[in-house]
């Protein structure tokens, strides 16, 4: 039997195993993940042209479902950067906007069945091992954290100028006779935000995932009672974890704008 050919029923280590790598190409370092490269580019396609239809069809007298709840999903946004972030700049709303649906987009994903795309590949002949998650692989989640890492880092010199942020390594927290701890704690400080934004979404997703490989693991009139639930559960967690990433996004980057 190929890897391809797997039942769950059959061979439940090997099962697992096989839905823990992804579809690459190169060795080492240098592989390249395509199954998260392109899932990744399709959901943030998928956000572009949504955003782009309902632009071109704008109407304040009878607005579409789409329209309305794009709407309510800017205001929501927007709430939260009023609440969360204390400064002006008008690049975070739509940071903030684009980093909730693209990670919630990327999440959703795992709500499909894990063997949807493989048992299509192999009934049209194209054999096929993906990872269909992107949040599910640490490439992502440590490219995007980052990413806002380098904007922290941006911003905090932008406003507070070379002096002012070199200060705050040297004279925080315990004053200018303790500089070695202070670049200590502050280098620390500072790393714990990417870190933390990447391990918390990846592990949270990793985890879902491999509950989900289990149930499908068990007979077959057991799975309605238990897959059931956990989807309803991870139903939550979906929006729960992109919520989370924006948040923090937009506390750490008011953080940086901060020159007191």
């Amino acid at each position: 039997m190929s890897e391809h050919e797997l039942i769950p029923s059959q061979a439940p280590a090997a099962y697992i195993q096989h839905h823990l790598h992804h579809w690459a190409i190169g060795h080492g370092f240098w592989s390249l993940n395509l199954d998260t490269l392109l899932f990744g580019a399709l959901t943030a396609l998928l956000i572009a042209y949504v955003g782009r239809r309902v632009v071109a069809r704008l109407s304040s007298e009878a607005p579409t479902g789409l329209q309305s709840l794009m709407e309510s999903l800017i205001e929501f946004v927007d709430n939260q950067v009023k609440e969360s972030f204390h400064g002006h700049n008008p690049l975070i709303a739509p940071l903030g906007l684009t980093i909730f649906l693209w990670v919630f987009l990327m999440n959703a994903l795992d709500l499909l069945p894990v063997d949807l795309f493989e048992f299509a590949g192999n009934h049209l002949g194209v054999p096929l091992q993906l990872k269909v998650v992107p949040t599910n692989d640490l490439n992502t989640t440590f490219a995007m954290a980052i990413s806002v890492f380098f904007l922290i880092i941006y911003y905090s010199i932008k406003v507070k100028g070379f002096l002012g942020f070199g200060k705050e390594f040297l004279y925080l927290p315990f004053g200018k006779y303790l500089m070695p701890v202070n670049i200590v704690m502050k280098l620390v400080e500072e790393l714990a935000k990417p870190i933390s934004l990447a391990m918390r979404l990846f592990g949270n997703m990793y985890a879902a995932e491999l509950i989900f490989f289990l149930i499908a693991l068990l007979p077959f009139w057991a799975q309605p009672f238990l897959g059931g639930p956990w989807a309803i559960f991870h139903i939550m967690i979906v929006p729960l974890q992109a919520f989370i990433f924006m948040i923090l996004t937009i506390v750490y980057l008011s953080l940086a704008h901060e020159d007191h």
